[in-house]
């Protein structure tokens, strides 16, 4: 037999007190007087050995009452067979996964309140422990600190959804930090109350649980329901121009088991239903719907996809923001004038300097501040004879990190300068053709294919099989590269639209022929605006939609941002200031923990206003949980078993669901309890003693 507080054997020594009492009568006999014997009463006698009988039975209950009154307080209990039990002198851990997982129900009843239920039942084992943490997903500072059952009592009865996941490597050393400091030598106890989602629990192969520590893990035995979540959302084109049917792409997942059918998808913008869809996902599947809307003004719109989907509640909402018409920053450079006053034809200009649509803005090409290109959706490149130096290596890099490069040619093309410089670019086999003792020779250009996404939206609806009057035009070069989208009838090309690579892969467009009247008239043809208007509207980069909470650092384009730029987001009366770099005129943001936020903050999916140093709102923006939550497969008690076979000290359990999990805890690892048992003793030889002082007698 152990004991829980053997401090409390010292009161065995209060029984030195009854002892001491009976062995030394200190009442001291009194000489009565009387003057009449017949006031004497009858005394009833009794023998000298019946005396001391009850004397000594007296004694013994005396003793036996405080010997068993001290043992209940120090808690005697018969240890388990288990020889890797559980120590209740040493400091219990104990976590509950609060993830968004845990909002799977089993019987109507959520995980998380089955949990934090058996937990309330586990702390009865506990009940006069000083040194208790409860750790949640939150990580909060409340949490790096021991307190009594109680106190844990109370706070589970707190525990909220928390928005970012931890793996069990990262919930195990957060556990370390305080035994580590607050018993470092001795024998601790750790429980995990969770789902053991596959998807965010990590690697259980490189988590190695301390040989002091005593490891309980209790899973839920989560099965895998239906869910769907919305995986990814794209604009079909991703320049959005108001009054115009636009469209946007939802790629949906189905991470449970069960076929889903006819699965209802919304689209709201401004909190407006715009469109409907329905998708049919298969287990494990995915499906992609396509939505139609329209904007009916200018800047940024707010969207939600939104479906019913039961129990996972959490991921049925996707949120995103779109911006309609942004203005597309053109960039004109140009050396070679074509005009008779030595200036530019002025086509370029034309185009673009008649519509708010373009910010747009015409450079010599050897005279100007690369430094533009940073603001730049699109260049045109027209009439430079050479390519070379800091305007090629500068060119390069804009359209490999995503600008949309123009080129029309000189009169006459340098080889050694341009061969080179379209062959990084991806074009190459290039020809020249022209010569400064040749005519150009016109060729009638073809009519284009109107099924190509380029041309998709240029033509009336009505006038798609009907002949064209198309330009002519004379070629100075020919190449062999790119996708075609005019094409001259001879079958040489005359625009031609190619991907020059890398990570964000921009576009280049290539003219065979200047835009001076003598080499054609296709700057002078109907056809030449559109065209123009078609290769501004492409340039635009592709929107970011959406954010996730779990990007550990999100990249926002910002126009004009200063080293001392202090930004911040704001959603409602929460107000964050990430932490925050400023590379160029991109802003670098890590978005903040659960345990990162101050007292009160919580974050939540939604809409975000970024605010600049003034206060003025730069961007909105859209974020949304992770999609790992959403994957509905979990660690069964076997599997977790298999993980762990290599360490002794780590104890599985079935399943939450048993009914008998907190007694057959105790038994197994704790032992058989016994204060109640002396507690009960000590009543009862209390009632013996009574009972001897009032009828033992005779």
């Amino acid at each position: 037999m152990n004991f829980l507080y053997p401090s409390f054997l010292f009161g065995l020594m209060a029984i030195s007190v009854p002892i001491a009492i009976h062995l030394f009568n200190f009442r001291r006999t009194r000489r009565v007087f009387f003057t009449n014997v017949a006031l004497l009463r009858s005394v009833q006698t009794e023998t000298k050995s019946f005396r001391r009988l009850k004397h000594w039975l007296i004694l013994a209950c005396r003793c036996l009452f405080l010997a068993c009154l001290v043992l209940a307080f120090a808690q005697p209990f018969i240890p388990s067979k288990n020889k890797l039990g559980l120590s209740r002198q040493g400091v219990t851990s104990l976590y509950v996964d609060n993830s968004f997982s845990m909002q799977n129900e089993r019987n109507t009843k959520r995980y998380l309140d089955i949990a934090t239920g058996k937990l309330d039942e586990l702390l009865t084992l506990f009940r006069n422990a000083t040194s208790l943490q409860l750790l949640t997903n939150d990580f909060s500072a409340a949490e790096q600190q021991a307190g009594t059952a109680e106190s844990v009592r109370d706070r589970v009865t707190s525990i909220r959804f928390a928005h970012t996941p931890r793996t069990l490597e990262t919930v195990y050393r957060r556990q370390r930090n305080l035994l580590s400091s607050l018993n470092p030598g001795g024998r601790n106890q750790l429980f995990w109350f969770s789902d053991f989602q596959k998807s965010t629990a990590g690697d259980l192969s490189r988590l190695k649980i301390d040989t002091t520590d005593r490891l309980f893990i209790v899973p839920l035995d989560a099965q895998a329901t239906k869910n769907v979540y919305v995986d990814s959302v794209w604009l079909s084109t991703p320049f959005i121009r108001e009054m115009q049917n636009n469209s946007i792409n939802v790629k949906l997942n189905n991470a449970g088991r069960e076929n889903v059918r006819n699965l209802p998808i919304r689209l709201y913008l401004d909190d407006t239903q715009t469109s409907t869809a329905s998708a049919v996902l298969a287990p494990g599947g995915s499906a992609t719907v396509s939505l139609n809307f329209n904007v009916t003004s200018k800047g940024y719109h707010r969207g939600r996809i939104v479906f019913e989907d039961y129990p996972i509640t959490f991921d049925n909402q996707y949120f995103f923001v779109i911006e309609a018409s942004p203005a597309v920053r053109v960039l004109h450079l140009y050396e070679q004038q074509a005009g008779p006053s030595g200036r530019p034809t002025g086509y370029v200009d034309a185009v673009y300097s008649n519509d708010s649509l373009f910010v747009h803005r015409s450079f010599n090409a050897q005279n100007f501040d690369v430094g533009q290109l940073k603001e730049t959706d699109l260049v045109i490149l027209e009439g430079v004879s050479d390519v070379n130096g800091t305007l090629r290596t500068e060119l390069e890099r804009f359209v490999k990190q995503g600008g949309s490069l123009a080129i029309i040619p000189p009169t006459v093309p340098n080889t050694i300068s341009y061969q080179p410089f379209l062959q990084t670019l991806g074009v190459s086999n290039v020809q020249i053709l022209a010569s400064s003792s040749t005519t150009p020779t016109s060729v009638p250009v073809a009519d284009p294919d109107r099924r190509t996404p380029f041309f998709r939206d240029v033509f009336q609806q009505s006038y798609q099989s009907e002949p064209l009057n198309m330009p002519t035009a004379a070629p100075v070069w020919r190449w062999n590269a790119g996708e075609r989208l005019l094409t001259l009838r001879d079958g040489n090309p005359l625009l031609t639209q190619s991907k020059a690579g890398g990570t964000s892969p921009g576009s280049v467009y290539i003219f065979a022929s200047p835009l001076s009247s003598a080499y054609g008239n296709l700057a002078e043809h109907a056809l030449f605006v559109p065209v123009m208007y078609k290769m501004a509207a492409l340039s635009v980069r592709a929107q970011r939609t959406a954010y996730s909470f779990d990007d550990n650092l999100l990249t926002i384009p910002v126009s004009n941002p200063s080293e001392r730029s202090v930004y911040k987001l704001k959603r409602d009366k929460l107000e964050i200031i990430p932490v925050q770099r400023v590379v160029g005129n991109q802003l670098l943001l890590e978005m903040p923990k659960s345990n990162e936020l101050a007292a009160g903050q919580e974050i939540e999916a939604g809409y975000y206003a970024l605010l600049n140093s003034e206060g003025k709102t730069e961007r909105l923006l859209a974020f949304n949980h992770g999609n790992q939550e959403s994957a509905m497969d979990f660690y069964s008690a076997d599997e977790l078993r298999r993980a762990f076979a290599n360490q002794p000290n780590v104890e599985v359990f079935d399943s939450i669901q048993d009914g008998d999990f907190v007694q057959v805890l105790e038994q197994e690892n704790l032992g058989k309890s016994l204060w109640k048992y002396f507690l009960l003793a000590a009543l009862a030889f209390l009632l013996v003693e009574a009972g001897l002082v009032r009828f033992m007698k005779g």
